[in-house]
């Protein structure tokens, strides 16, 4: 008889680490949506500040993405993940701690947002390239998919919980239980038993620049990899024609409320969470590289609705609430199988740097594509500029299903050790 618990149920070291990564998580957001909210509640931030502000966070990504890879290659990981968590915490407790005092200012916030990012991107790049020593190959996936339902589940409490927090206690006390977060993140990594194994020794004359190429050479030097790569970068570029315009799509375009666009935000959030909740099962029963390019596939045809949404607010409502549902669904199996081939393929001893040039890649395009979608809708509109993104991502996942991709397996070997 199969055990009602299995898999990673039974893997304690797992469960420490998924059980501290689910409150730091939910803290994370808290800080998040609060930085800017107390930025306008008790700063009264201009919208020229509030705009240097979300700047600032992005800008550590493109200019530390590459070399915090070559970093967590050098160094034992899990001490990395315990001295940011660490460093988050004192610069979390700046804030409540300012406050209090009266010497909050947004000089300190601009200080604190983007040391925020760069040690967030220090510990996601450890984090991920960690898994693969923690768990066994074959868990792989159920670890990434069990990551991801956190995260997902964060995405849809977070906002709310932080709402409430900031109505009872204000901002600045609201950010104080993000602290608290990652003391549970130290102490579920410290309690963790399994040794990881040593950092691959290296040449001494070895050169970071050399050992950043590498990176990126994991990566184009592997048909899949390099695939997936395009695919990340494509998505990242027309994914951004969106983030750039949905809001304004739905509420000038179609004249639906903030309401609705609220509403249609959190659906995306709970279609992320089925995503996650069932990307194991799908991916097991059709096969990882099936399983990625059915889910591009289908999630771009989905995306057509947004475009072509219309009618009565009802039905235009409706539309845009199947894509978030539908779409995100299916988007967040695409990201936890991506991440899965990416872990599986890369030697545990180049996962750190493949990790940091992927993202680097995706990161770079982003704002590029921000920029072209503005460019395109002051020239035409919103809806024509996202009809180009979604035919963007179905060519993307079209050409995808003519690559070695499509017959990838979870059996697949690793390209060396």
């Amino acid at each position: 008889m199969q055990p009602k618990f299995s898999g990673l149920w039974q893997h304690p070291d797992f469960l420490k680490l998924w059980f501290g990564q689910t409150i730091s998580e939910f803290g994370s957001h808290i800080t998040g949506s609060g930085l800017g909210i107390l930025a306008i509640t008790v700063l009264a931030a201009t919208p020229t500040e509030l705009g240097i502000l979300a700047a600032l966070s992005s800008i550590p990504i493109l200019i530390f993405g590459l070399f915090v890879g070559v970093w967590v290659d050098r160094l034992p990981r899990r001490p990395i993940m315990m001295l940011t968590d660490v460093a988050r915490l004192l610069l979390v407790l700046a804030v409540p701690l300012a406050a209090l005092t009266g010497h909050l200012t947004m000089t300190l916030l601009y200080i604190i947002t983007p040391a925020l990012t760069l040690l967030t991107l220090v510990f996601n790049t450890a984090y991920r390239a960690y898994l693969p020593s923690l768990v066994e190959r074959d868990h792989l996936l159920e670890g990434n998919t069990k990551l991801a339902m956190t995260s997902s589940l964060a995405e849809i409490g977070g906002p709310s919980i932080t709402g409430v927090l900031i109505q009872i206690m204000t901002a600045p006390v609201a950010i104080l239980f993000d602290s608290l977060s990652y003391v549970a993140s130290v102490i579920s990594i410290l309690l963790i038993r399994k040794p990881e194994p040593p950092p691959a020794p290296r040449a001494f004359s070895t050169s970071i620049l050399r050992e950043v190429h590498a990176g990126f050479a994991v990566i184009f030097d592997h048909p899949i990899l390099r695939t997936l790569v395009i695919g990340i970068s494509a998505r990242e570029f027309f994914g951004n024609f969106f983030a750039a315009l949905y809001s304004f799509y739905v509420i000038r375009e179609l004249g639906l409320s903030v309401v609705v666009l609220g509403v249609l935000v959190s659906a995306g959030g709970i279609g992320a969470l089925v995503g996650a909740a069932i990307a194991e099962p799908v991916t097991r029963r059709i096969g990882l590289g099936r399983a990625i390019t059915w889910t591009r596939i289908i999630s771009a045809i989905l995306g057509l609705l947004t475009p072509l949404a219309g009618g009565s607010p009802l039905l235009a409502a409706a539309m845009l609430l199947a894509n978030q549902l539908f779409g995100d669904a299916l988007g967040m199996i695409y990201e936890i199988d991506e991440m899965t081939v990416r872990q599986m393929l890369v030697p545990n001893r180049l996962l750190g740097r493949a990790n940091a040039s992927a993202g680097f890649l995706a990161q770079g395009v982003a704002p590029i594509g921000a920029l072209v979608a503005g460019a395109i809708a002051a020239a035409t509109s919103a809806r024509f500029a996202l009809g180009i993104a979604t035919l963007g991502f179905l060519l993307i996942a079209l050409w995808t299903a003519t690559t070695p991709v499509r017959r990838f397996e979870l059996q697949a070997e690793s390209i060396n050790t």
